[in-house]
C-alpha cells in the first residue's frame, strides 16, 4: 500500500480532512480550488501538523500523534505549481542543491541519468527565467528526484501551463509513475487531468 492517510485539521472557519488508503501509482486529490487538498499535501510533507490521525507512505510511519516526522526525515520530493526554482542558479545548480540534499549512500538515481530521462541536457546551462513554463517544470521534477524522495508531492504542477506545455509534462509525470514506479500523491482540480494520470481518485471538498 503507498498511501494510508487519515487527518484532519482546523485552519481558520476551514476543517480540512482526508480519509484514503490507495496502492501503487499515482493517487489525485481531486476537487475544486479552496477545498483544502493543498493543505493535506503539506500534511503529508510534515509543513503543517494535523491535529489527528496518521500518516503512512510505504509502510512508513511519517505520523501518528506519537511520532511525527520532520519534514526532511520524511524523504518527500515536492513539485510545486510555479517550480520554484532558485533565480541566481542555472539549471545545473538548482538540480545539484537537489542532489544535495540527501547522503550519497541514499542516492537512487544519478544526475546524468535524471538529465536523460527527463530530455533537459540541454538546459543545464541556462538561467531560470530563461526558461519556459514546461522547462521549469521539468527542472523542478529533476531537482525532486535527485533528492532520493521514497514518493513524491505534486501541488497542481500543470495549473500554469499553455496546453502543449500540459500535454508535454503530463508525458514527464505518467514516465515518472510508470517507469521509476515512486508512489505519487497529486494535486488537481482539472477532471480531464486527473483522468489521464491517477490510478487512484479521492474527492477532496
Amino acid at each position: 500500500m503507498s498511501f494510508d492517510i487519515d487527518l484532519t485539521r482546523q485552519l481558520g472557519a476551514q476543517r480540512v480532512s482526508a480519509r484514503f488508503a490507495t496502492g501503487p501509482g499515482l493517487t489525485a486529490l481531486f476537487g475544486p480550488s479552496g477545498a483544502g487538498k493543498s493543505s493535506v499535501l503539506n500534511m503529508v510533507a510534515g509543513l503543517l501538523r494535523p491535529e489527528r490521525g496518521h500518516v503512512v507512505v510505504a509502510g512508513q510511519i511519517l505520523f501518528d500523534g506519537t511520532i511525527a516526522l520532520p519534514p526532511e526525515q520524511r524523504h518527500a520530493g515536492y513539485v510545486f505549481q510555479d517550480a520554484r526554482l532558485f533565480p541566481h542558479r542555472r539549471v545545473a545548480q538548482n538540480l545539484r542543491y537537489g542532489e544535495r540534499l540527501t547522503e550519497e549512500d541514499r542516492r537512487w538515481i544519478s544526475f546524468d541519468r535524471t538529465v536523460e530521462f527527463l530530455g533537459i541536457g540541454h538546459l543545464l546551462d541556462r538561467w531560470p527565467r530563461s526558461l519556459s513554463g514546461g522547462e521549469a517544470q521539468r527542472v523542478a521534477i529533476g531537482r525532486a528526484l535527485l533528492s532520493a524522495p521514497r514518493f513524491l508531492l505534486m501541488d497542481e504542477p500543470l495549473a500554469s501551463l499553455d496546453r502543449p506545455r500540459r500535454e508535454e509534462i503530463l508525458t514527464v509525470i505518467a514516465r515518472v509513475r510508470d517507469d521509476l514506479k515512486l508512489p505519487i500523491l497529486y494535486v488537481s482540480h482539472d477532471r480531464d487531468e486527473v483522468e489521464r494520470l491517477a490510478d487512484h481518485v479521492v474527492p477532496i471538498g
